[in-house]
């Protein structure tokens, strides 16, 4: 739709409100439009003015007149933890977290509780649709998991920080801007390692941490909370870090294309005033000579004596 069409119709709806405003219009808390955000369920655009990102009217009053406004919004964002995600899905929270093991429910946020414990939370809607999936009954009721499930638990495996990590990589992806920015969003999946042997370039490698974000759920830097959450966040899955260097590698070749990153501008030395300055004149970044220095040089250089 073009900008003429929006003002001609609705003059209004060519602001953007800020993600508070827009909370309270559509009768949100804070915390439940920004999961709305990241689920991609509410659109945003940049901040010209540089303030982050803001709702746009259009997208505001598009939810307003959706079907089940007020009440249906808030539902399709509502998470709930292991015990609850039990009840909803009317399986043990054993059976519920063997699930989410192995992949089958997957978790959309976390946080660290007071004990650094990580506690994983999930969509009530996506739980509602899984257990109400005739081909997942089995999975719910059987008093025994299939023997390749089960050989998966056995073996310690976990996906849920995998799988929260492709959600993560959904929502950071389209809140890029360009090519760096979907970089940046790559990135922040690597530890520093892989990152500096996939982008060598020292200026590169800056622009791309600059669009670089972290776990969204950390504490101080390098407290017990915050290194969790930074490990819960980089990809340990050589799978996983094979995807992730392969399409960083990519989107890197349509950022150079795009636009360089930026480098500093080589120094100029001021042009000499006089002819005879030239050679004599010591250009602004040469550094002065010590005194011990010079005071060697002298005592190197032979004396000359007028004939």
């Amino acid at each position: 739709m073009s900008g003429n069409t929006v003002t001609a119709t609705h003059p209004h709806n060519s602001a953007a409100c800020t993600l508070s405003r827009a909370a309270r219009e559509l009768g949100l808390k804070r915390g439940e439009l920004e999961l709305a955000v990241q689920l991609g369920i509410i659109r945003t655009v940049p901040d010209e003015g540089g303030g982050g990102r803001r709702v746009p009217r259009s997208e505001i009053d598009r939810m307003s007149s959706g079907e089940g406004f007020p009440d249906a919004l808030p539902d399709r964002v509502k998470l709930v933890g292991t015990t609850e995600g039990a009840d909803v899905m009317d399986v043990s929270a054993g059976r519920f977290t063997r699930l989410a093991r192995l992949g089958l429910v997957v978790p959309v946020k976390f946080y660290l509780n007071r004990y650094r414990a990580v506690v994983w939370l999930y969509l009530a809607e996506e739980l509602k649709r899984f257990a109400a999936d005739e081909k997942n009954t089995s999975l719910l009721n059987d008093r025994r998991m299939p023997e390749g499930l089960r050989g998966m638990l056995d073996a310690g495996v976990d996906l849920r920080p995998r799988n929260w990590r492709g959600r993560h990589r959904g929502f950071l992806l389209r809140q890029a801007d360009d090519p760096w920015g979907s970089a940046g969003a790559l990135a922040a999946f690597l530890d520093p390692v892989q990152i500096a042997e996939i982008v060598p370039d020292p200026y590169e490698r800056s622009h791309v941490n600059r669009f670089r974000p972290g776990p969204p759920a950390s504490g101080t830097p390098g407290s017990p909370s915050s290194l969790i959450a930074e490990r819960i966040m980089t990809a340990d899955d050589p799978d996983e870090i094979g995807l992730l260097r392969a399409d960083l590698t990519e989107v890197l070749a349509h950022a150079r294309a795009l636009r360089p990153a930026p480098r500093p501008s080589a120094e100029r030395a001021p042009a000499p005033t006089h002819p005879e300055h030239i050679g004599s004149q010591r250009r602004p970044e040469e550094p002065e000579p010590s005194r011990g220095l010079l005071s060697w040089l002298r005592r190197r250089t032979p004396r000359t004596t007028t004939p």
